[in-house]
């Protein structure tokens, strides 16, 4: 589709031990985006959004601020071709 866009974004900081994961998906929930988010063993987080270019956009943003007991120090953002493979946002372990 023509009007989706998929986006991951690799966040390091304060991104774990920190409920990052469980709030991304309510936070997620917000908006029309699909994905998933999950730590990595470098310590960062992998948050991989899908949906509308506004929609994803403005959770992406959310996301580099970060939970309320986090600290988002860097955004690595990668721009992938949408798979459509999810309905949902979730966690992945």
């Amino acid at each position: 589709m023509a009007d989706t866009v998929r986006r991951k974004l690799l966040l390091s900081g304060a991104v774990q031990g920190v409920g990052f994961r469980y709030w991304a998906v309510r936070e997620a929930g917000k908006y029309a985006v699909a994905g998933y988010v999950r730590n990595l063993p470098d310590g960062r987080v992998e948050v991989v959004l899908e949906g509308p270019p506004e929609e994803v956009a403005r959770l992406a943003g959310v996301m580099r601020e970060g939970p309320p007991y986090g600290r988002v120090d860097h955004v690595e953002t990668k721009e992938e071709r949408p798979r459509e493979d999810r309905s949902s946002f979730q966690v992945e372990f």
